[in-house]
């Protein structure tokens, strides 16, 4: 009896699983029974030489097995109607057979649906058989032994071709022997035939001569040339040029070095020591330290090498085109200056840590180092710029105008000097604010004015005040000349941009702010040339040579209304006059803990540890009363709480309730503000205003209140004293105009020739000096007219003086011009800085225009006051209206294609379409989440035509890419809008960028996989590192780094912001249990809208370009999503499984 075959039933198992999963061709078909002729559907798997069948797609175990070797398949016609199944008759079948290579085995008959399933399964099965590799493999030996007979044959050939060199080279050897013996034979035969030719001696000794002369003669010529071009003025620029040129050879192969030195030896190994077990360094701190050290050393070297290959070519020296090269790439510089003090100031925190300090010395100590610390390595770059401004001023020093790279070289300066300029800008206002801030730690009180950034250092030395009149009586002419006197009297003085501070110095080194010793420059005159009959000039030369200069304090008071001498003899008129017409912005109280209702909590308000800007701790939960009456306090305005409450009012009351408040305060001053701030804002200022401290002897007369600026009083004499009178100027910028609130001069009414505000003189004899303190009018009293008010036209006297001083002692007087400087500058800040509000709101624009008018009919306002009524008047009247830019189809008739445009044309009105969109949004579209609400279309209608925007534009991007038909085009088309995408990251639009990176994230672009299988490299590196740069994780962590270092004008991303927003409303409350205002989560949403306005502000430079906008806003080009996936999947359909 025949045994049955044995097979590997486990291995034909795993082979059938395989096939099913990873089998050349899979499907239904169907199949025709040996035992009934029935045609079955089966699930047919090809894997190799081996065809599977299983009962449906769903089996594991394959019903069959085929092995194909040596099989051929082909299609067959159908067969004949009999034999069709009714079923059938509808159904169109293609069928074909697998006929095995052997008898006794019949043909396997399949059939199929469709004519393109039949011709694949056909092709499949006829390449699976192994024959046709062993036939290509004798194919391929029949080659081979071909190819080795041929090289057989080249090996005779060359050995024949060898020896007939050889041959070759012992006849040309031959040949050689043969010409020497010529040569030989030739020489002797030569002095038979010479003695035959002799010349006549003397005819030799003429030609000798005459060729002496004429070589005597040509080099006389020549030398005469060349001495005459030495000295010539080109060569002498020349030989300077090419001296600078091997100097900066020089000087950048040291700088080079030292770049070498810093990242081998420093950067390197620190990161290796940072990515230790225990590092003693972090890589964040590594990367703060060395920012772009290493980029700027490779940048170098680059530079250094075009610099060596041109010294080559010496003398031709070309190098304009080097820095060409170099110029785009030195905006590294920029974040690297900006760092260094970040970095330094991280290098000392991290040398606290004994491992770090240890690993840095004995880098240090590194001969490479030359004993240099790492400090001085990080420092070398900071001078690099201003190193090649001076060469290329030297160069351009010795270059002739006609010279081939002059403007080259004149470019590169300019470029090179508006660089350094951006730099410079920024590490002054840095060291500015460092100086300022050592100053103020070297105070032992403290000095909160140094706090502000708009006070600039100007100079500081020692100064010797001299004693007033009334101190001088009781001294001895002795000890008033004496040395004891210029010890005492020596002052330790700061002069910055809107303060003097006078100072005195301790043994330990400290210093100790005088009382009255801090001066704002607004209140001070300052006199330079002192008459001779002046009281303090002759009491300053009983001591001193001269004196020097004279400061003014207003309001006068005893210790500082005082002369000063200059201790180095150094006039300082060009360094104090030059500052003296600034005023500071930040105003510091000094109530605070005289008024327990700033700083402790209450029922109706509870405070935070933190300070703002008027170093009053700041509100964290409060009532509306108690928020408005912080906004109406008249001791001090804080322009961050002003801010906060502006932006963020209308979530907890309306504008009609603050302009109400705004208007009680200014009518009804008395009964609107707190008993207790009006005690402590008059007890503060009682002794600046009292009338005991008026001087007669004073030349000015005492300012009422700090905001609008001192009044010019005229003088009835002309006084011979020269004294420059401190002005205040405010203005507002906005798009509609700038607000003047500068002080009116009243030197043009009462001297018109005057090119100074004229001085004030003293009082004449018989004015009566004022009782001390403030004394209030009797109620049936009627007040005098003011005589601060505007004179008319025809009257250019000033009002009397003891009218003025009366109005000065006048307490309620005070207190009305207080509450109105404080509504004006509430009012000033919201029409010039929130004008939004007056836009959308009628009614509010009509009542401020209404306060401001029955303000101007106030008999008793100042002069400042009325003007500055006066310019928020006219600023409220004008036309605020929000423009946008509208692009019309109708501006550019003739259409323009894709590939008709650049890619910088189009980034640039990308950008300049995305800021306008983004601009246009009013703020309080921000406030109450309304871009998620159900009628989100008529509460945030711009923040949706921003969202619609954002949508058109990535559909446009991806619409033109599905476009194309071919793959090449597409894949350019690719790269050029990520070129596009690149060129808006340079211009600061990061919106734009979105816009195109999500459009190639879209599954209808991102699954065509052979258009971006033609994509280059780079241009995919491109992409991943502008998805990096915008990408969501972390909450848009890298955007806002990006953000926080970038420059305006720019266009972030909205959805960040709204991100932000969203979180803070979800997450807080706007009101607590107790029904007060959340006034820490106004703060926040205050500060994400401010950063967002500050976007808005800056405008792009862009000039717009019709064509291009047509382009970018033609709906007609921008495909729905269903229609994009629908082309997508025609252009490159799916793959088949398997």
């Amino acid at each position: 009896m025949q045994k049955s075959v044995r097979y590997n039933e486990g291995h034909a198992l795993y082979l059938s699983l395989v096939a099913r999963k990873e089998g050349t061709k899979r499907g239904i078909l169907s199949k025709k029974t040996t035992e009934n002729s029935r045609w079955n559907d089966k699930y047919f798997a090809l894997y190799q030489n081996v065809l599977f069948y299983f009962e449906n797609d769903q089996s594991t175990r394959p019903s069959g097995i085929y092995l194909l070797e040596g099989c051929t398949c082909e299609r067959v016609p159908a067969p004949k109607s009999a034999t069709v199944s009714k079923d059938m008759v509808d159904k169109q079948q293609h069928y074909f057979l697998v006929v095995f290579g052997h008898d006794g085995q019949k043909p396997l008959e399949l059939r199929t649906e469709e004519e393109s399933d039949c011709k694949k399964w056909v092709e499949s099965i006829q390449q699976a058989s192994y024959s046709d590799i062993i036939i290509e493999r004798e194919v391929l030996m029949q080659k081979y032994i071909h190819l080795v007979q041929i090289m057989e044959t080249e090996k005779v050939a060359a050995n024949q071709l060898r020896t007939q060199l050889e041959d070759q080279d012992t006849e040309i050897e031959r040949l050689k022997a043969e010409i020497v013996l010529l040569n030989k034979a030739k020489e002797r035969m030569l002095p038979y035939q010479t003695n035959q030719e002799e010349e006549d001696p003397d005819i030799k000794k003429i030609k000798k001569v005459q060729s002496f002369m004429r070589g005597w003669l040509c080099r006389r010529k020549w030398k005469i040339i060349v001495q005459d071009y030495i000295c010539s003025p080109h060569a002498e620029n020349m030989r300077k040029r090419n001296h600078i040129v091997f100097n900066m050879v020089e000087a950048e192969t040291e700088y080079v070095c030292q770049l070498s030195v810093l990242v081998n030896f420093f950067l390197r190994p620190l990161r290796m020591a940072a990515s230790s077990k225990k590092p003693p360094i972090s890589h964040d701190d590594v990367s703060s330290i060395f920012l772009n050290s290493e980029t700027i050393m490779f940048l170098h070297e680059i530079f250094h090498q075009g610099l060596k290959a041109r010294i080559a070519n010496w003398p031709t020296l070309v190098l304009a085109d080097l820095f060409d090269i170099l110029l785009p790439m030195l905006n590294i510089y920029q974040e690297f200056v900006r760092n260094h003090q970040y970095s330094l100031q991280v290098l000392a925190n991290c040398k606290q840590n004994r491992d770090l300090d240890k690993l840095l010395k004995q880098y240090e100590a590194n001969a490479a180092c030359e004993g240099r610390m790492l400090e001085t390595f990080l420092t070398y770059p900071m001078f690099q710029i201003p190193r090649y401004i001076i060469t290329l001023h030297e160069l351009l020093a010795h270059t002739p105008h006609e010279h081939v790279e002059r403007k080259s070289l004149e470019f590169a300066k300019s470029k090179l000097e508006e660089l350094s300029k951006m730099m410079h800008d920024e590490v002054s206002d840095t060291e500015n604010i460092r100086k300022n801030l050592a100053i103020e730690r070297m105070i032992v009180e403290g000095c909160d004015i140094l706090l502000d950034t708009s006070q600039t250092f100007v100079r500081q030395g020692s100064l010797i005040q001299l004693p007033s009149s009334s101190e001088r009586g009781m001294l001895s002419k002795v000890r008033l000349g004496s040395l004891s006197l210029r010890k005492e009297g020596e002052r330790q003085c700061f002069l910055f941009t809107k303060h003097f501070l006078v100072c005195t110095r301790t043994s330990g080194g400290k210093l100790h702010l005088l009382k009255g010793g801090v001066l704002s420059l607004i209140e001070c005159t300052l006199v330079e040339e002192l008459d001779a009959n002046d009281e303090d000039y002759n009491a300053g030369g009983q001591g001193f040579n001269h004196l020097e200069f004279k400061i003014v304090v207003e309001p006068p008071d005893a210790a500082w209304t005082t002369p000063w001498t200059c201790i180095d003899n150094i006039r300082c008129n060009g360094l104090m006059t030059s500052v003296f017409e600034e005023n500071s912005k930040v105003t510091v109280p000094h109530m605070i803990k005289s008024d327990a209702r700033l700083h402790k909590d209450d029922v109706d308000i509870c405070f935070s540890k933190t300070l703002n800007s008027c170093k009053v701790p700041q509100i964290r939960y409060a009532s509306v009363e108690r928020l408005l009456e912080r906004l109406t306090d008249l001791r001090f305005l804080s322009i961050d709480f002003l801010n906060t409450f502006l932006h963020t009012y209308r979530i907890f009351t309306t504008a009609a309730v603050v302009m109400d408040k705004l208007a009680d305060i200014y009518k009804k001053p008395f009964t609107s503000i707190p008993v207790r701030s009006l005690e402590l804002f008059f007890a503060t200022n009682q002794g600046t205003w009292g009338g005991e401290h008026l001087n007669n002897k004073s030349p000015r007369l005492c300012r009422k209140f700090s905001s609008p600026p001192p009044l010019t009083i005229p003088s009835r004499t002309s006084s011979p004293v020269h004294s420059r009178k401190l002005s205040l100027s405010s203005p507002v910028s906005s798009k509609a105009g700038v607000l003047d609130l500068s002080t009116p001069s009243s030197s043009a009414a009462n001297s018109p020739t005057s090119s100074h505000p004229p001085s004030i003189s003293s009082p004449p004899p018989n004015a009566t000096r004022p009782p001390s303190g403030f004394s209030s009018p009797p109620p049936n009293a009627t007040r005098a007219p003011s005589g601060f008010s505007s004179p008319p036209p025809t009257c250019t006297r000033a009002p009397s003086l003891p009218t003025v001083l009366g109005r000065t002692c006048d307490k309620e007087f005070i207190i009305r011009r207080a509450a109105t400087n404080r509504v004006l500058n509430v009012l000033r800040h919201w029409v010039s800085k929130h004008s939004q509000d007056f836009e959308m709101n009628s009614e509010l624009k009509v009542g401020v225009m209404t306060l401001l008018e029955e303000v101007l009919r106030d008999a008793d306002l100042l002069p400042q006051e009325r003007k500055a009524t006066g310019n928020i008047l006219r600023y409220t009247r004008a036309n605020m209206e929000h423009c946008l830019i509208l692009v019309y189809q109708a501006e550019c008739p003739k259409a323009e294609c894709f590939e008709s445009l650049s890619a910088m044309e189009l980034a640039e009105q990308i950008t300049l379409l995305d800021h306008i969109v983004f601009r246009s949004i009013p703020y309080e579209e921000f406030l109450g989440q309304g871009w998620m609400k159900l009628d989100k279309s008529e509460r945030t209608p711009y923040i949706m035509k921003t969202s619609q925007h954002f949508n058109d534009m990535s559909n446009l991007v991806a619409s033109q890419i599905i476009a194309h038909t071919d793959v090449g085009s597409r894949a350019n088309s690719i790269e050029k809008w990520l070129a596009v995408a690149d060129i808006c990251r340079c211009l600061n639009n990061y919106n734009g960028v979105l816009e195109i990176t999500s459009a190639l994230n879209r599954s209808a672009i991102y699954r065509l996989k052979k258009t971006w299988a033609k994509v280059c490299k780079q241009t995919k590196s491109l992409m991943d590192r502008l998805q990096k740069t915008v990408s969501s994780e972390g909450r848009f962590k890298n955007l806002r780094e990006t953000l926080k270092n970038c420059n305006p004008p720019c266009v972030p991303y909205l959805g960040m912001y709204l991100t932000d927003l969203a979180f803070i409303e979800e997450g807080t409350p706007n009101f607590t249990e107790e029904g007060l205002v959340n006034f820490s989560k106004m703060r926040m949403i205050s500060h994400i809208i401010r950063e967002i306005r500050q976007f808005q502000g800056a405008p792009y430079r862009i000039e717009h370009q019709a064509k291009v906008t047509q382009f970018l806003l033609d709906k007609t080009l921008v495909m729905d999503e269903d229609t994009l996936y629908e082309l997508s999947l025609k252009i490159e359909p799916r793959i088949p499984p398997g």
